[in-house]
């Protein structure tokens, strides 16, 4: 019965595919097999990509402008795959975000993902919610856009918003040790913040949902209708495209934290995609990290 499900391909979590590494993805995807090294042991697998193979392509990006101009969507789709987008808008912020798009030509580039591929493909993610202090001594956040980004979603259609909080690595300390500090939001001022959230989206028909925030979860009055999301879900997916796949939760994700991601495989790789976004609180191995170490 298992060998009935097609595979659901994570494209990627570990850097930004669409937006710096289209070409590369799109030969391996030509000659039907994508050799993945697991960041943990380095033992390479080999993985066959074929429409019978393969279900989903889900795309996570932060500048879906290469992907859109090169009309790759389009092309994967006439091939025989179905596509699924994770699109990470958050706010203007230079000295997080230092090399993302300007705000307006991303939100431009969620109404072209909605309009050329359907607003049930797209899955906007505000991740993740930051709150640091610079050295003039304020705590900042960059919620400051929401509202905005919001309003553009739900014009678009979209009906969900996964957010997280950012979790605090030693790696990232390093980075911004000259820069900032970031700050870790007391259980009372993260349930504030998400039941604002909540009732910026409820009116314009988005459900929030919450990335790997098992104790923030737990945390939300009863009234709340903020739910555990799932940013790769086998159930959407099927809901939105037909056709069977897992729904099996995937092992390597954080399940103790609240991840609900069902099974995928992702192609990406840290060290020989670096993400040249940038962000400060980046989880991953970001390109000025590189540098830092040559």
């Amino acid at each position: 019965m298992n060998r009935e499900l097609k595979q659901i391909l994570s494209v990627s979590r570990r850097t930004d595919i669409p937006a710096f590494y289209m070409p590369w993805f799109m030969d391996q995807v030509t000659r039907g097999l994508i050799e993945v090294v697991n960041p943990f042991n380095q033992q390479v697998r080999q993985v066959v990509v074929s429409p019978e193979r393969v279900h989903t392509m889900v795309f996570w990006s932060k500048n879906f402008g290469p992907f859109l101009a090169d009309r790759y969507g389009e092309q994967f789709q006439a091939m025989g795959y179905h596509l699924f987008f994770n699109f990470t808008v958050n706010s203007r912020s230079p000295i997080l975000e230092p090399e993302v798009p300007d705000l307006n030509q991303r939100l431009d580039q969620l109404r072209q993902l909605c309009h050329r591929f359907g607003s049930t493909s797209v899955q906007w993610r505000f991740d993740p919610i930051c709150h640091f202090t610079t050295k003039a001594g304020a705590i900042e956040n960059n919620l400051d856009d929401f509202e905005t980004i919001a309003t553009a979603a739900g014009k678009c259609g979209i009906g969900t918003c996964t957010t997280s909080f950012m979790d605090h690595y030693r790696k990232i300390e390093r980075r911004t040790r000259n820069a900032l500090t970031f700050v870790e939001p007391s259980p009372a001022e993260k349930t504030k913040i998400l039941l604002n959230m909540e009732q910026t989206l409820s009116p314009l028909g988005i459900q929030l949902s919450l990335c790997c925030e098992k104790e923030a979860l737990g945390q939300l009055p009863a009234r709340s209708t903020i739910s555990a999301g799932a940013c790769i879900s086998g159930r959407r997916i099927m809901a939105v495209h037909g056709g069977r796949v897992s729904i099996r939760q995937d092992p390597g994700q954080r399940k103790a934290s609240g991840c609900g991601c069902t099974v995928s495989v992702d192609v990406g790789s840290y060290s020989l995609h670096p993400c040249h976004h940038n962000c400060l609180f980046c989880y991953a191995n970001p390109a000025c990290d590189q540098r830092r170490h040559q």
